[in-house]
Order: C-alpha cells, then structure tokens, then sequence
C-alpha cells in the first residue's frame, strides 16, 4: 500500500490522566500534568504543519460522574487536522495509571478498530509513556509500521529516588506496578525506531540504566512551548485578578515572590522546598513563597498520595509558623498560569522547581517566556534548559539547606536578576518554539521511512494493508493452496493485481515455524494473516507479530496436564512429536481401526469435567484445543476484530480441520481433491464443491462468487439452494 500521494498520517498514543482539546486539567491528580499539555500542544503543532494531513491522539475514554461529561466523548477536534479520540478499555470509571496495564491488551485492540475505521494505516505511531509504550509496540508491530516513543519519566529513575527518600521496596512494588512498567519500558526500547528525549542527561544518564539502551536510536528535540501565551509583564501592568486570590495568603503581597508550581506529587518534592524556606530566617524575610499544587475542594476527599502531600504542608505551615509568608491556593484555571509567571516576575521573584528529578520541565520554559528567573532541581531536564536560557541555578534537591541557600542567592543579585530576565526570555524563544520542534522531529521521522535506513535498522518493509482491506482470501495450506505449482503461480498473480484492497491469509493445522517453511519451499510471500496450530495461534505480517488478545481469549477452562492425562488411557491413540505441541494445541496421532472415535474420546473428556475442542483429520491426526479455539473461531475472532464482515471472507480448505470456517456466513470452497470428512457439507448452502484440484479450486471458486469482483451470494439469489456444482 502506497501512502506516498497523501499527507502524513500520524498517530499519537497517550492512554492515562484526563486529556481533552482546551482547558485542561493541569495538576488536578498525578496522572493530569505536563504529558498531557505536551501531546495536546504536539497534536496541533504537526497539524499546522503542511507535510502532516491528519493527527489523531488516541487516550482512554472515561464515563465518569466524578469527572467532566467532555471525557465520555469518542471524537473531539481539536483543530482542523488534529483530533482526540478516546477508546474504551477496562472499567468506564477514571483510574489513575498504574492499575490500567490489565486494560492494555484492550486498548491496543481499540486502536485497530479505530484504524479500521479510518480506512487508513498511520504513517507511524508516537507513543507516550510505559503503558502506551507497551499498546505502541503491539500496534506497530502488528501493522508494520515504525514506534516513535518518548517516555516523559522512566521506571527505573523514579524506583531509585523513591527509595533514597526511605519507601521500601515493597511498598513501591504495590502502589506502582513498577516492575510491570519497566518491562514495558524495556519493551518499547527493543522495538522502537526513534525515542525522542527532551535533554542529553535522559539518554546518557537515565536510558543508560536499561538492558536495551540503544543511543544510536535516540535523538534530543525539546519540547515547543505555546510561548504566545507567556511574556513578561509590561512596565504599566494592572494586577491581573489572580493577585487578589494570592494576596488574601499574604500579609505583603508586593514582596518577591518564590514560585512553585506542579502536581501534589511526592516526586515533586514541595516538602524540602517548604522546609528550606522555612529554615532560612533571612529567606522568609525577603520574599513570599507561594505553591500552587493542582486543584482540590477538600484534602480529604483527595487520593492517596496528593492527600499526604497537602497534609504534609499545612502541617510543615504550622510546625516553621509560616502564616502570611506562604500561599497555597485551592483552585486555579489554565488562564491563570501565565498570570502567575507575571506577577511573580512583576515582585522580582524567581521560580522554583523542587523536584526530586524533572525529566523535562515544561514549566521552566513557560516561567522563562515570562521574564521571570529560576532556580531547579540538578536533576534531569532543567540541566539543559538552563544551559540553552542562562537563567537561574541548579540545586540538589533533596538538600533543604542548599536549595534555601541558592533560592537567597538567586534573589540577592538584582543586576545578575535582570540579567537572567533577558537571557531567559531569548533562550526561551530561540530553543522551545513548537513549529522548530516540529520541523526537527519531521526530519527525523522521514530518515526512518526512507528505504536506507528500514534495511540498515531491520525493521519490515512490509506495511499491513488489514486496516483498508475490504475483503479476505483465506485458504488452508497442505493439499489447498499448495499441490499444484502452475494454479499456485495464477492464483498468487491474481492477487497482486488486487493490490490493497484484498487481504490474504492462511489457516492450517501446522506450527508457525512449519507454516513459515512449506510457505518458502512454495515461494508463497508471508501472508497479511497467519492462523496456525488448528486456530490456537494468530500471527499477522512480516516478520511475524502474534496476535496476545487471541492467546488470552482461547486459554479459558485449558487444563492442558490433565487432558493429556485423560487421552492417554484411550485405545489407537499416542502423542505426536513435542515439537508439534503448542501451548494451546496438544496433537495425536490414531491409529483409525483402534481408537474408539471422536464421540468417545469427548464423553471421556466430559466424564472428567474437562473442556476441549475435539478435531479430527485425514483420517490419522487428533487435536485437541481450548473451547475458544479452531480455525472457525480465529476467522470469526478477525471478523470482530478488524470490523470485516463474515459474508467478505473466502475459505478454501479440503480436509476435516477446515470444516468450522468453511460453515456459517462464509463465502467457502471446497477443493477437487478434498477429503470425505466433508462430503455432508455438499447440501450446505454457502459451501461450494469445485470440480479443479488445489490452487485451481480456489480460482475456481473466486470466479463463482466474483469475490476480486462485486462479490456474489449466490444462496441470496437462489432462494437458499446449495450452491455446489452439479
């Protein structure tokens, strides 16, 4: 499929937190921060770009009293070209990010489904974060397409500094999954193509720490910022109205003022921040130290963790009696913001950013636009920004006595102030506009799609055409599609000349790996889909990408030990080879004048209260699956999944183990040399029986319903009659 003729299409995944086009959140809970303002400002910045025709941000959909009615809705634009789109997974209710990975797996299968609908396969996908690392490396696998990935914090650095603040391991364990996410985490650094990190310090220092560092596949382009609605305050200013909110903290509101500004988050640190201001009498008698942390009604009714950080400062307020110095507002709107730089920089203060690590600090940037200085934690980010704005200091930030020391320093200097001001307000423009950001990460982007860099890298060449397909040939392998070299040589040519608007596959009783070579010793390309081990297994595309959410669907009521057990006290019956048994396909051989038939060997499964599909083939072979699984369910499991009806699919097989999918609302034939296990389905309507053997029944059969065609029912118009030949 050839996307070259069309503007990009790119694909941004940001599965946690409260994401919506305007008005966002920003400190309401952990989950609602910078990410969020990052990908949305990200999804309209490519938009605006003339390369890129469309942007879609796949999160989470939320149905939720306890949150805005905007969060229940599938499609909101953003701007032309950009949009947000929100798919279902795991219970409707908001949940923070660290119970979602159960849901993963779901939402993955929501962002095919979302593709089908389009109609369209994405350029690439960007990724944000483990959890949509983890759905971006399932997705882009599954179609052949490159994973752009950005992380925004890594599990490993945040594991450290939690536990140099004294949290046991256990206890990290239990509230953040951190084990499951840095999985996910060393996941999407094997697969992708490009991560994309805000400074030098992430990759040398923080990547480095993974078993799949990869630098050569890493690239620095700092975020953008809407720097439109950040400036400095003019000389003759009025006070904007958020002052007064301040002021009613402040027995001197016109004092230099020390910033904070961030979700109430532990890893944000206000505590040393607090308890550094409040151990430096020459500090609190200079400036006001204002936190605006999130939004809350009542500390009580706040989450865990955001609770015992709101707790924690009215208690540190009380303990250094710092009524009237300090400031710690409940609500704030996004158009508050800029107004807060403003006045803080209006009082000669400074901003601070207390963090135990800032893996960027898009708020720097912001206070930076705003004329207004900074002092920040050393580590992460904040090491290159004020590298590139010349505006502030860096402080260890879990020493209190340091970070009070360097916050006096900083506002101490008036003329090394105004100095930092113009510095600040030029390296801010210069390096953090969005539209240079963009322009940068594009040309990273087409290196990955040129043809140079896809064989260099190893990444498939071959693009899934699933999402445009409307229609799919899918034909059993042994005695059907292979046996006749010339009719294989046609029917394959055909195909071609169908180009993206039919999908191919192929479903047989083999193993992946056998499957893989008898396709090879035919010179049959890999196929778009791939089901194998009599249905157990659904792999798609080139190389191969196993389909996880069949694997989980088939394994209800698989006590494989246990039927083993029971087959093996039956007559005419004796296991195949280990290397044809799967985790989801136990197989035998019988020996047909033995074995006590297919009836028996289910009313001694059942006898035991064991579950299983029974299939028998050729007259020799035994397999038994989980209830889920056969040929026929795995066709009817991609019916669902990639949202093509059953009525557009065209089955071909010869043999007992093809009967499932050959029955039912399939368009089905049956080739010359089939085997008599399927001589009842003659009378069958929507079943027929060709008179050409192998590849040549199949065209035989594509020509009977016109299926590279307009597709033809025959039992429709035929008022039900079998569609067999005479």
């Amino acid at each position: 499929m050839s996307q070259d003729k069309e503007g990009l299409y790119i694909v941004l995944i940001s599965v946690h937190g409260l994401i919506r086009g305007s008005s966002l959140e920003l400190g309401r809970d952990a989950d609602t921060g910078g990410q969020t303002t990052y990908v949305v400002e990200l999804a309209k910045a490519l938009a605006q770009n003339p390369q890129v025709e469309r942007v879609d941000l796949l999160t989470r959909r939320v149905i939720d009293p306890k949150v805005d009615e905007s969060y229940a809705q599938k499609f909101e634009e953003i701007i032309p070209g950009a949009n947000i789109v929100r798919i279902s997974c795991g219970p409707r209710r908001y949940l923070r990010k660290e119970v979602l990975w159960p849901y993963m797996d779901s939402f993955a299968d929501g962002v095919l489904r979302h593709l089908r609908l389009v109609r369209r396969v994405p350029h690439w996908i960007h990724s944000h974060y483990a959890d949509a690392g983890y759905v971006g490396v399932r997705v882009a696998n599954l179609l052949g397409i490159p994973l752009i990935h950005t992380g925004h914090s890594l599990g490993r650095i945040k594991r450290e500094r939690l536990k140099a603040k004294g949290v046991k391991e256990k206890n990290i364990e239990s509230r953040y999954n951190m084990t499951q996410r840095i999985e996910a985490e060393e996941m999407t650094l094997e697969n992708a193509s490009l991560v994309v990190t805000s400074t030098q310090q992430e990759v040398e220092e923080q990547y480095s720490l993974y078993d799949n560092y990869q630098p050569q596949f890493m690239k620095v382009l700092p975020p953008g910022t809407d720097l439109k609605r950040f400036c400095p305050p003019q000389e003759n200013e009025h006070d904007p109205p958020y002052k007064k909110e301040l002021a009613r903290f402040l027995v001197d509101p016109d004092k230099p003022m020390i910033l904070a500004l961030s979700r109430p988050d532990e890893r944000k640190n206000i505590s040393t921040l607090v308890e550094a201001y409040g151990k430096n009498p020459r500090l609190r008698d200079m400036a006001n130290l204002v936190i605006v942390a999130g939004n809350r009604d009542k500390i009580q009714d706040m989450e865990k963790g955001p609770r015992s950080v709101m707790t924690s400062l009215l208690l540190q307020v009380d303990q250094y009696d710092l009524y009237g110095s300090i400031a710690y507002p409940k609500q704030h709107q996004v158009t508050d913001v800029p107004d807060l730089y403003r006045v803080a920089a209006k009082t000669g203060g400074v901003f601070v950013n207390p963090a135990v690590t800032e893996p960027f600090g898009l708020t720097l940037i912001e206070a930076a636009a705003s004329g207004l200085p900074m002092v920040a934690t050393e580590n992460g980010g904040p090491q290159e920004i004020i590298r590139n704005c010349k505006n502030g200091l860096l402080v260890d930030p879990l020493d209190s006595k340091k970070m009070g020391d360097a916050l006096l320093d900083a506002l101490s200097d008036r003329k090394r102030w105004q100095k930092w001001v113009q510095q600040g307000l030029k390296g801010s423009h210069q390096h953090y506009s969005w539209p240079g950001h963009v322009e940068k990460y594009l040309a990273e982007c087409h290196k990955i799609l040129n043809k140079k860099y896809w064989k260099e890298s190893m990444i498939t060449k071959g693009v899934s055409k699933l999402p445009t397909v409307d229609r799919i040939l899918l034909c059993d392998i042994d005695n059907t599609l292979t046996g006749d070299p010339k009719a294989l040589e046609a029917l394959l040519e055909m195909l071609k000349q169908t180009k993206a608007r039919v999908g191919f596959g192929v479903a047989t009783g083999r193993r992946l790996e056998s499957t893989l070579e008898i396709l090879k010793e035919w010179n049959i390309s890999i196929p778009d889909i791939l089901i194998t081990s009599v249905g157990s297994e659904i792999h798609y595309g080139r190389p191969p990408v196993e389909d996880i959410s069949w694997r989980q669907h088939i394994n209800f009521r698989w006590k494989p030990e246990k039927l083993r057990e029971a087959v093996s006290q039956l007559p005419g019956i004796r296991l195949q080879p280990q290397k044809e048994q799967q985790e989801h396909k136990i197989s035998y051989y019988v020996d047909p004048k033995k074995w006590p038939g297919i009836r028996e060997v289910r009313r001694a499964l059942r006898k035991k209260n064991l579950q299983a599909q029974v299939i028998y083939s050729h007259e020799e072979f035994l397999d038994l699956l989980p209830v889920r699984a056969s040929k026929g369910l795995a066709l009817r499991f991609l019916s669902i999944k990639w949202g093509i009806p059953l009525q557009r699919f065209l089955v071909a097989g010869d043999s007992g183990n093809d009967r499932e999918m050959l029955t039912g609302d399939t368009l089905a034939v049956v080739v010359g040399n089939y085997s008599p296990e399927l001589s009842p389905l003659k009378e069958r309507p929507c079943i027929y029986f060709a008179e050409e053997k192998h590849a040549g029944g199949i065209i035989e059969g594509i020509r009977f319903y016109d299926f590279f065609g307009d597709i033809r029912i025959p039992n429709l118009e035929n008022g039900g009659e079998s569609k067999s030949n005479p």
